[in-house]
């Protein structure tokens, strides 16, 4: 007899994002440890620890209803992922980024700077997926980003993801708050955040961040 675990597609979607919740946590308390024992290289660290901080953000915010505590869930599951919790809930930054020195930042762009940007790219693109398409849920987003954009002295000024964003928050002032965007407009903007933040991170390679 088969058993289901959910009785509708609510609660389907809700265990959907528990697990991907948990590979989230999983991968994180793998990364703390590869990163502890040199395994990876602190700029390769930081790019991945980023990227998850920003899942687990926007995850987090998805769940709020249904999992007041992060910690609660960790203990359900019997997770033994101390790391994770702690870089996930509590920390909120790469390691790099919370030992950094001021000697070993960049002269003209900081490690926070750049980790906001990420998290704003990888925010972004996953409030795309989750089908967040409404003008003043799409905006605030646009917004953030160019303004930790434009944070960052690194990046020239005629920057493909400046000038992307520019557009994009121009096209949506003309339009009311409710209107939502076209599912061709929503693959545009999809496309448009993942070229710029391939730009992003191939600048940053050149800049030797």
């Amino acid at each position: 007899m088969e058993v289901k675990l959910w009785n509708d597609k609510r609660e389907r979607e809700m265990y959907d994002n528990f697990s991907e919740l948990f590979a989230i946590i999983k991968a994180t308390e793998k990364l703390e440890k590869a990163y502890v024992r040199d395994i990876i290289s602190p700029a390769e660290y930081e790019t991945e620890c980023n990227k998850l901080i920003a899942h687990f953000k926007t995850l987090s915010s998805t769940l709020k209803d249904v999992l007041p505590s992060i910690e609660r869930f960790h203990d359900t599951y019997n997770m033994d992922c101390h790391a994770a919790l702690n870089r996930l809930a509590k920390s909120g930054i790469p390691a790099t980024v919370e030992h950094r020195t001021a000697s070993a930042m960049s002269s003209t762009s900081s490690a926070s700077a750049v980790a906001e940007c990420v998290q704003n790219f990888i925010t972004a693109m996953d409030s795309l997926k989750l089908n967040m398409v409404a003008v003043d849920q799409v905006h605030p987003l646009l917004s953030d980003m160019s303004a930790s954009l434009n944070k960052l002295s690194l990046l020239p000024p005629d920057f493909e993801g400046k000038n992307k964003m520019r557009e994009w928050i121009a096209r949506l002032s003309k339009m009311e708050a409710s209107d939502e965007l076209t599912e061709q407009q929503a693959r545009q903007l999809n496309f448009d955040l993942e070229s710029s933040y391939n730009s992003f991170v191939a600048a940053l390679s050149t800049a030797g961040t």
